[in-house]
C-alpha cells in the first residue's frame, strides 16, 4: 500500500458571497492537483475532498487558500490526513482507508486552526500542527493582494521576485 494525503476542506463564510464569485477560485486550485471525481470533488455546496501525495499536500492546501482569500473576508479550513487508501473509488468521496480517516478526524478537530494534519505518529503531528499554527499567524492575515501573489508564485516556481513583480503588473 502506498501512502497518500486526503485534504478534506470547506469554505469559511461562503454563505456571505455568491457562490459564482468563489466556486471558480476553488475549482481552479483542485484542478491544478487532479481530475474530478477520482481525485477531487465538491460536496454539501462548500465542502470539498482532495486526494494528493504526501509531499505535495501542505503545498495544495496553501494555494487553494491562496485561491480562496484572494476575496476580501473569505477563507478555508484544512484537514490533511496522511495515511493509506484501502478502497479505490470511482469517487474520492466514496474512496476509503486510513487517510481518509486521519482527514475526517483533523476536520473534525478544526476549531480555530484553518489547516492541521493528522498522520499516525503522534509527536510529529504536535510539532507540526505547532508550526503550522505559527505559520497560520500570517496566512490567516493575507490582503488579497498577498494572496494573488503567493498563488502566482506557486504557479510559476522558477520564476525570480522581478519576473513575478512583472506578470503581476
Amino acid at each position: 500500500m502506498t501512502m497518500i494525503a486526503i485534504l478534506t476542506g470547506d469554505i469559511k463564510n461562503s454563505s456571505e458571497h455568491k457562490a459564482s464569485k468563489w466556486l471558480p477560485l476553488l475549482k481552479e486550485g483542485l484542478v491544478k492537483y487532479g481530475k474530478e471525481p477520482k481525485d477531487w470533488e465538491i460536496y454539501r455546496g462548500d465542502s470539498f475532498q482532495l486526494q494528493t501525495t504526501p509531499e505535495k499536500a501542505m503545498e495544495v492546501a496553501i494555494y487553494i487558500k491562496a485561491c480562496i482569500r484572494q476575496i476580501k473576508h473569505l477563507d478555508v479550513r484544512i484537514a490533511i490526513g496522511l495515511g493509506e487508501k484501502n478502497y479505490d473509488a470511482p469517487k474520492i468521496t466514496e474512496s476509503n482507508g486510513p487517510a481518509f480517516v486521519n482527514s475526517g478526524e483533523c476536520f473534525e478537530q478544526l476549531k480555530k486552526l484553518n489547516l492541521a494534519i493528522k498522520t499516525v505518529d503522534k509527536k510529529f503531528d504536535e510539532q507540526i500542527n505547532l508550526l503550522l499554527e505559527l505559520a497560520l499567524l500570517t496566512m490567516d492575515d493575507w490582503t488579497p493582494a498577498i494572496s494573488k501573489t503567493v498563488k502566482c508564485a506557486l504557479e510559476n516556481p522558477k520564476m525570480n521576485q522581478k519576473e513575478l513583480a512583472s506578470l503581476l503588473n
